[in-house]
Protein backbone atom coordinates (compact mmCIF):
# COMPACT_ATOMS: atom_id res chain seq x y z
CA UNK A 1 0.00 0.00 0.00
CA UNK A 2 1.35 3.57 -0.73
CA UNK A 3 2.47 4.95 2.38
CA UNK A 4 1.92 9.09 3.12
CA UNK A 5 3.59 10.39 5.86
CA UNK A 6 1.93 14.43 7.28
CA UNK A 7 4.03 16.15 9.41
CA UNK A 8 2.52 19.31 11.21
CA UNK A 9 2.19 20.68 14.75
CA UNK A 10 -1.31 21.46 14.45
CA UNK A 11 -3.67 18.67 14.92
CA UNK A 12 -7.04 19.53 13.28
CA UNK A 13 -4.66 19.64 10.16
CA UNK A 14 -3.13 16.33 10.77
CA UNK A 15 -6.52 14.43 11.37
CA UNK A 16 -8.14 16.03 8.43
CA UNK A 17 -5.53 14.90 6.32
CA UNK A 18 -5.40 11.80 7.18
CA UNK A 19 -8.50 10.82 6.91
CA UNK A 20 -8.94 12.51 3.59
CA UNK A 21 -6.06 10.19 2.47
CA UNK A 22 -7.10 6.94 4.13
CA UNK A 23 -10.41 7.14 2.83
CA UNK A 24 -8.34 7.64 -0.53
CA UNK A 25 -6.83 4.22 0.36
CA UNK A 26 -3.74 5.43 1.21
CA UNK A 27 -1.36 4.31 4.58
CA UNK A 28 -1.28 7.53 6.44
CA UNK A 29 1.52 8.14 9.53
CA UNK A 30 1.17 11.52 11.18
CA UNK A 31 4.31 13.15 13.31
CA UNK A 32 3.41 16.51 15.19
CA UNK A 33 6.76 18.37 14.87
CA UNK A 34 9.80 18.34 12.54
CA UNK A 35 12.06 16.21 14.86
CA UNK A 36 9.80 13.47 14.96
CA UNK A 37 8.99 13.48 11.29
CA UNK A 38 12.52 13.30 10.22
CA UNK A 39 12.92 10.30 12.19
CA UNK A 40 9.77 8.78 10.92
CA UNK A 41 11.02 9.78 7.56
CA UNK A 42 14.88 8.39 7.62
CA UNK A 43 13.42 5.32 9.00
CA UNK A 44 10.68 4.42 6.50
CA UNK A 45 10.11 4.30 3.09
CA UNK A 46 7.37 6.89 2.36
CA UNK A 47 6.18 7.52 -0.86
CA UNK A 48 5.08 10.97 -0.24
CA UNK A 49 5.98 13.69 2.89
CA UNK A 50 3.66 16.20 3.34
CA UNK A 51 5.73 19.00 5.72
CA UNK A 52 4.36 21.67 7.36
CA UNK A 53 7.00 24.85 7.06
CA UNK A 54 6.27 26.70 10.99
CA UNK A 55 7.08 23.95 13.59
CA UNK A 56 8.23 24.20 16.88
CA UNK A 57 12.23 22.35 17.26
CA UNK A 58 12.77 22.21 13.55
CA UNK A 59 11.03 23.80 11.11
CA UNK A 60 9.94 22.30 7.40
CA UNK A 61 12.85 24.00 5.68
CA UNK A 62 15.13 22.44 7.77
CA UNK A 63 13.31 19.17 7.58
CA UNK A 64 13.26 19.04 4.17
CA UNK A 65 17.51 20.01 4.03
CA UNK A 66 18.32 16.92 6.42
CA UNK A 67 15.97 14.47 4.53
CA UNK A 68 18.40 15.37 1.21
CA UNK A 69 21.56 15.26 3.56
CA UNK A 70 20.58 11.67 4.45
CA UNK A 71 19.83 11.20 0.76
CA UNK A 72 16.12 10.09 1.61
CA UNK A 73 14.49 10.64 -2.09
CA UNK A 74 10.52 10.49 -1.21
CA UNK A 75 8.70 13.66 -3.11
CA UNK A 76 8.25 16.35 -0.38
CA UNK A 77 5.50 18.57 -0.74
CA UNK A 78 5.73 21.61 1.62
CA UNK A 79 2.66 23.63 3.14
CA UNK A 80 2.03 26.63 5.09
CA UNK A 81 -0.22 29.27 6.05
CA UNK A 82 2.71 31.64 6.08
CA UNK A 83 3.45 31.28 2.39
CA UNK A 84 5.03 33.53 0.58
CA UNK A 85 6.45 33.16 -3.69
CA UNK A 86 10.12 33.99 -1.82
CA UNK A 87 9.27 31.15 0.75
CA UNK A 88 7.96 28.92 -2.33
CA UNK A 89 11.07 29.55 -4.77
CA UNK A 90 13.39 28.66 -1.73
CA UNK A 91 11.93 25.32 -1.05
CA UNK A 92 11.54 24.04 -4.47
CA UNK A 93 15.53 25.29 -4.98
CA UNK A 94 16.00 22.92 -2.00
CA UNK A 95 14.23 19.80 -3.63
CA UNK A 96 10.57 19.90 -2.35
CA UNK A 97 8.43 18.67 -4.91
CA UNK A 98 5.59 21.27 -4.36
CA UNK A 99 4.25 24.01 -1.92
CA UNK A 100 0.85 24.28 -1.39
CA UNK A 101 -0.83 27.01 0.56
CA UNK A 102 -2.94 26.63 3.72
CA UNK A 103 -6.13 26.34 3.67
CA UNK A 104 -5.41 23.54 1.54
CA UNK A 105 -7.34 22.96 -1.44
CA UNK A 106 -8.62 19.14 -1.62
CA UNK A 107 -8.45 18.72 -5.03
CA UNK A 108 -4.90 20.70 -5.52
CA UNK A 109 -3.35 18.40 -3.02
CA UNK A 110 -4.96 15.05 -4.13
CA UNK A 111 -3.11 15.93 -8.01
CA UNK A 112 -0.14 16.68 -6.52
CA UNK A 113 0.20 14.20 -4.32
CA UNK A 114 -0.42 11.57 -7.26
CA UNK A 115 1.92 13.31 -9.07
CA UNK A 116 4.58 12.42 -6.77
CA UNK A 117 3.66 9.09 -6.64
CA UNK A 118 4.41 9.22 -10.71
CA UNK A 119 7.98 11.03 -9.56
CA UNK A 120 8.70 8.80 -6.81
CA UNK A 121 8.29 5.58 -9.25
CA UNK A 122 10.79 7.25 -12.30
CA UNK A 123 12.66 7.55 -9.10
CA UNK A 124 12.82 3.86 -8.23
CA UNK A 125 13.08 2.69 -11.61
CA UNK A 126 16.10 5.42 -12.19
CA UNK A 127 18.04 3.92 -9.47
CA UNK A 128 17.43 0.36 -10.72
CA UNK A 129 18.72 1.19 -14.09
CA UNK A 130 21.48 2.80 -12.33
CA UNK A 131 22.41 -0.22 -10.39
CA UNK A 132 22.47 -2.53 -14.19
CA UNK A 133 24.50 -0.11 -15.53
CA UNK A 134 26.90 -0.12 -12.51
CA UNK A 135 26.71 -3.91 -12.74
CA UNK A 136 27.17 -4.62 -16.74
CA UNK A 137 30.02 -2.42 -16.15
CA UNK A 138 31.91 -3.98 -13.73
CA UNK A 139 35.09 -5.03 -15.23
CA UNK A 140 37.88 -4.37 -12.74
CA UNK A 141 40.05 -7.45 -12.11
CA UNK A 142 39.91 -7.70 -8.12
CA UNK A 143 42.97 -9.11 -6.26
CA UNK A 144 46.82 -8.92 -5.29
CA UNK A 145 48.24 -12.76 -5.57
CA UNK A 146 51.22 -12.46 -7.62
CA UNK A 147 49.41 -14.78 -10.19
CA UNK A 148 47.21 -11.67 -10.35
CA UNK A 149 49.71 -8.97 -10.11
CA UNK A 150 51.47 -10.79 -13.14
CA UNK A 151 48.55 -10.76 -15.49
CA UNK A 152 48.01 -6.69 -14.70
CA UNK A 153 51.50 -6.09 -15.76
CA UNK A 154 51.19 -8.14 -18.81
CA UNK A 155 47.68 -6.12 -19.62
CA UNK A 156 49.63 -2.91 -19.13
CA UNK A 157 52.43 -4.14 -21.55
CA UNK A 158 50.07 -5.80 -24.00
CA UNK A 159 46.77 -3.74 -23.82
CA UNK A 160 48.57 -0.45 -26.04
CA UNK A 161 49.45 -2.74 -28.89
CA UNK A 162 47.43 -4.07 -31.25
CA UNK A 163 48.61 -7.97 -30.99
CA UNK A 164 46.14 -10.71 -30.74
CA UNK A 165 45.80 -12.43 -27.42
CA UNK A 166 44.69 -15.90 -26.42
CA UNK A 167 43.48 -16.04 -23.02
CA UNK A 168 43.51 -19.47 -21.02
CA UNK A 169 41.69 -20.77 -18.32
CA UNK A 170 39.15 -22.70 -16.80
CA UNK A 171 34.95 -21.37 -16.56
CA UNK A 172 34.41 -18.89 -14.71
CA UNK A 173 37.69 -17.90 -13.67
CA UNK A 174 38.00 -14.34 -15.38
CA UNK A 175 38.75 -14.44 -18.72
CA UNK A 176 36.61 -11.69 -20.17
CA UNK A 177 37.61 -9.48 -17.73
CA UNK A 178 40.86 -9.95 -19.40
CA UNK A 179 39.66 -9.32 -22.76
CA UNK A 180 37.83 -6.09 -21.23
CA UNK A 181 40.89 -5.02 -19.41
CA UNK A 182 42.88 -5.02 -22.60
CA UNK A 183 40.17 -3.11 -24.35
CA UNK A 184 39.95 -0.75 -22.36
CA UNK A 185 43.49 -0.30 -22.17
CA UNK A 186 43.96 0.03 -25.39
CA UNK A 187 43.45 3.09 -27.52
CA UNK A 188 40.74 1.50 -28.94
CA UNK A 189 38.59 2.19 -25.75
CA UNK A 190 36.36 4.32 -27.84
CA UNK A 191 35.61 2.09 -30.58
CA UNK A 192 32.99 -1.03 -30.08
CA UNK A 193 33.60 -4.21 -28.00
CA UNK A 194 31.91 -6.73 -29.30
CA UNK A 195 32.23 -10.46 -27.40
CA UNK A 196 31.14 -13.52 -29.74
CA UNK A 197 30.01 -16.46 -27.30
CA UNK A 198 31.21 -19.27 -29.82
CA UNK A 199 29.77 -22.03 -27.94
CA UNK A 200 26.41 -20.61 -27.65
CA UNK A 201 25.84 -20.52 -31.68
CA UNK A 202 24.94 -23.07 -33.58
CA UNK A 203 27.46 -24.58 -36.08
CA UNK A 204 25.20 -23.32 -39.10
CA UNK A 205 24.24 -19.79 -37.72
CA UNK A 206 28.23 -19.00 -36.42
CA UNK A 207 29.25 -17.85 -39.51
CA UNK A 208 26.52 -15.29 -40.35
CA UNK A 209 26.68 -14.43 -37.16
CA UNK A 210 30.46 -13.64 -37.33
CA UNK A 211 30.59 -12.07 -40.47
CA UNK A 212 26.92 -11.11 -41.17
CA UNK A 213 24.93 -12.10 -44.35
CA UNK A 214 23.46 -10.98 -47.65
CA UNK A 215 19.46 -10.64 -48.21
CA UNK A 216 18.10 -14.46 -49.49
CA UNK A 217 21.47 -15.79 -48.41
CA UNK A 218 19.24 -18.19 -46.76
CA UNK A 219 15.37 -18.63 -46.17
CA UNK A 220 15.37 -16.37 -43.35
CA UNK A 221 17.50 -13.65 -44.68
CA UNK A 222 14.83 -11.16 -45.55
CA UNK A 223 17.49 -8.30 -44.86
CA UNK A 224 21.11 -7.68 -45.36
CA UNK A 225 22.53 -7.85 -42.03
CA UNK A 226 26.04 -7.06 -41.02
CA UNK A 227 27.76 -9.40 -38.45
CA UNK A 228 30.07 -9.11 -35.31
CA UNK A 229 32.97 -8.01 -37.08
CA UNK A 230 31.56 -5.13 -39.02
CA UNK A 231 30.38 -4.13 -35.56
CA UNK A 232 33.65 -4.13 -34.17
CA UNK A 233 35.35 -1.76 -36.76
CA UNK A 234 37.75 0.12 -35.27
CA UNK A 235 37.46 -1.47 -31.75
CA UNK A 236 37.85 -5.25 -30.20
CA UNK A 237 35.96 -7.92 -31.19
CA UNK A 238 36.41 -11.09 -28.49
CA UNK A 239 35.70 -14.33 -29.32
CA UNK A 240 35.44 -16.48 -26.30
CA UNK A 241 35.26 -20.21 -26.28
CA UNK A 242 37.23 -20.41 -29.76
CA UNK A 243 37.54 -23.92 -29.09
CA UNK A 244 34.33 -24.45 -29.87
CA UNK A 245 33.94 -22.75 -33.40
CA UNK A 246 33.29 -25.13 -36.40
CA UNK A 247 36.61 -25.91 -38.63
CA UNK A 248 34.50 -23.99 -41.49
CA UNK A 249 34.49 -20.58 -39.47
CA UNK A 250 37.61 -21.63 -37.87
CA UNK A 251 39.12 -21.26 -41.91
CA UNK A 252 36.91 -17.50 -42.57
CA UNK A 253 38.10 -16.32 -39.25
CA UNK A 254 42.09 -16.99 -40.43
CA UNK A 255 41.47 -15.21 -43.14
CA UNK A 256 39.77 -12.02 -41.75
CA UNK A 257 43.20 -12.29 -39.17
CA UNK A 258 45.41 -12.76 -42.65
CA UNK A 259 43.79 -10.34 -44.98
CA UNK A 260 41.96 -7.84 -42.63
CA UNK A 261 38.61 -8.34 -44.86
CA UNK A 262 35.42 -10.70 -44.58
CA UNK A 263 32.95 -12.02 -46.58
CA UNK A 264 29.26 -12.16 -45.76
CA UNK A 265 27.44 -15.20 -46.19
CA UNK A 266 26.07 -14.96 -49.51
CA UNK A 267 27.95 -12.83 -50.72
CA UNK A 268 31.09 -11.87 -53.45
CA UNK A 269 32.49 -8.44 -52.29
CA UNK A 270 35.00 -8.29 -50.05
CA UNK A 271 34.81 -6.02 -47.16
CA UNK A 272 37.67 -4.56 -45.36
CA UNK A 273 37.92 -4.67 -41.43
CA UNK A 274 39.92 -2.77 -38.54
CA UNK A 275 39.40 -5.10 -35.87
CA UNK A 276 41.40 -6.09 -33.00
CA UNK A 277 40.57 -9.93 -32.23
CA UNK A 278 40.98 -11.77 -28.71
CA UNK A 279 40.01 -15.04 -27.81
CA UNK A 280 39.51 -17.24 -25.44
CA UNK A 281 38.81 -20.84 -24.64
CA UNK A 282 38.54 -23.05 -21.51
CA UNK A 283 39.97 -26.08 -23.72
CA UNK A 284 44.17 -27.34 -24.67
CA UNK A 285 44.25 -26.01 -28.22
CA UNK A 286 47.00 -27.89 -29.07
CA UNK A 287 44.80 -31.17 -27.48
CA UNK A 288 42.33 -30.04 -29.99
CA UNK A 289 44.90 -29.59 -32.74
CA UNK A 290 46.27 -32.88 -31.82
CA UNK A 291 42.62 -34.34 -32.74
CA UNK A 292 41.86 -32.38 -36.05
CA UNK A 293 39.12 -30.31 -33.94
CA UNK A 294 41.26 -27.01 -34.20
CA UNK A 295 43.31 -25.43 -37.38
CA UNK A 296 47.25 -25.30 -36.17
CA UNK A 297 47.69 -21.99 -38.47
CA UNK A 298 44.52 -20.32 -37.19
CA UNK A 299 46.59 -21.44 -33.33
CA UNK A 300 49.51 -19.36 -34.14
CA UNK A 301 47.61 -16.61 -35.55
CA UNK A 302 45.70 -16.19 -31.95
CA UNK A 303 48.44 -16.68 -30.04
CA UNK A 304 50.65 -13.18 -30.32
CA UNK A 305 50.41 -13.33 -26.66
CA UNK A 306 49.38 -15.87 -23.93
CA UNK A 307 47.80 -15.21 -20.91
CA UNK A 308 46.61 -18.04 -18.65
CA UNK A 309 43.63 -16.96 -16.23
CA UNK A 310 44.47 -19.04 -12.91
CA UNK A 311 41.68 -20.79 -11.29
CA UNK A 312 40.18 -19.64 -8.06
CA UNK A 313 42.18 -22.70 -6.33
CA UNK A 314 45.76 -21.75 -7.12
CA UNK A 315 44.90 -18.00 -6.16
CA UNK A 316 42.98 -18.27 -2.71
CA UNK A 317 44.85 -15.57 -0.93
CA UNK A 318 42.48 -13.27 -3.00
CA UNK A 319 39.06 -14.74 -2.06
CA UNK A 320 38.88 -12.51 1.20
CA UNK A 321 39.06 -9.36 -1.23
CA UNK A 322 37.02 -10.63 -3.94
CA UNK A 323 34.26 -11.98 -1.28
CA UNK A 324 34.49 -8.52 0.17
CA UNK A 325 33.89 -7.15 -3.78
CA UNK A 326 31.21 -9.19 -4.49
CA UNK A 327 28.79 -8.58 -1.21
CA UNK A 328 29.58 -4.79 -1.74
CA UNK A 329 28.12 -4.83 -5.23
CA UNK A 330 25.44 -7.12 -4.66
CA UNK A 331 24.30 -5.32 -1.14
CA UNK A 332 24.10 -2.29 -3.71
CA UNK A 333 22.26 -4.17 -6.52
CA UNK A 334 19.44 -5.32 -4.34
CA UNK A 335 19.15 -1.92 -2.97
CA UNK A 336 20.29 -3.42 0.90
CA UNK A 337 22.36 -1.88 3.53
CA UNK A 338 25.62 -3.43 3.17
CA UNK A 339 26.20 -6.45 5.24
CA UNK A 340 29.99 -7.79 6.29
CA UNK A 341 32.00 -10.94 6.69
CA UNK A 342 33.12 -12.18 9.97
CA UNK A 343 37.02 -12.96 10.08
CA UNK A 344 36.25 -16.76 10.54
CA UNK A 345 33.48 -16.42 7.72
CA UNK A 346 36.43 -15.48 5.24
CA UNK A 347 39.20 -17.89 6.54
CA UNK A 348 36.09 -20.67 6.26
CA UNK A 349 35.44 -19.45 2.56
CA UNK A 350 39.26 -20.26 1.72
CA UNK A 351 38.81 -23.66 2.46
CA UNK A 352 36.41 -24.11 -0.22
CA UNK A 353 36.79 -26.31 -3.58
CA UNK A 354 35.87 -23.92 -6.24
CA UNK A 355 35.58 -25.62 -8.98
CA UNK A 356 33.08 -23.01 -10.63
CA UNK A 357 35.78 -20.40 -10.04
CA UNK A 358 34.91 -16.80 -9.80
CA UNK A 359 31.36 -17.19 -11.18
CA UNK A 360 30.79 -19.92 -8.51
CA UNK A 361 32.26 -18.06 -5.58
CA UNK A 362 29.95 -14.54 -6.79
CA UNK A 363 26.87 -17.28 -6.63
CA UNK A 364 27.62 -18.50 -3.00
CA UNK A 365 28.06 -14.73 -1.85
CA UNK A 366 24.66 -13.37 -3.41
CA UNK A 367 23.36 -16.92 -1.55
CA UNK A 368 24.55 -15.39 1.50
CA UNK A 369 23.48 -12.32 1.20
CA UNK A 370 19.58 -13.53 0.67
CA UNK A 371 19.59 -16.12 3.52
CA UNK A 372 21.82 -14.79 6.15
CA UNK A 373 21.59 -11.69 8.41
CA UNK A 374 24.65 -8.61 8.99
CA UNK A 375 27.05 -10.02 9.53
CA UNK A 376 27.97 -13.89 7.89
CA UNK A 377 29.33 -16.13 10.13
CA UNK A 378 31.37 -19.30 9.77
CA UNK A 379 28.82 -21.63 10.56
CA UNK A 380 26.48 -20.22 7.43
CA UNK A 381 29.37 -20.58 5.04
CA UNK A 382 29.57 -24.94 5.87
CA UNK A 383 25.68 -24.35 5.82
CA UNK A 384 25.21 -22.45 2.45
CA UNK A 385 27.98 -22.41 0.56
CA UNK A 386 28.06 -25.91 -0.39
CA UNK A 387 24.24 -27.27 0.24
CA UNK A 388 24.40 -30.42 -1.88
CA UNK A 389 27.48 -31.78 -0.41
Amino acid sequence: MTKILVIDDERPIRSVLKEILENEKYSVDVAENGKIGFDLATKTNYDVILCDIKMPEMDGVEVLEKLQEKGVDSPVIMISGHGTINTAVECLQKGAYDFIQKPLDLNRTLVSIRNAFERSDLVEETKVLKRKIHKGKTTEIIGESKEIAAIKKMIEKVAPSDARVLITGGNGSGKELVARQLHEQSSRVKSPFIEVNCAAIPAELIESELFGHEKGAFTSAIKQRKGKFEQAEGGTIFLDEIGDMSLSAQAKVLRALQENKITRVGGDKDIKVNVRVLAATNKNLKEEISEKKFREDLYHRLAVILIHVPSLNERRDDIPMLAEHFIAMICEEQGIPKKTFSKDALSEMKKIDWTGNIRELRNIVERLVILCGQEIKAEEIKLYANPTK
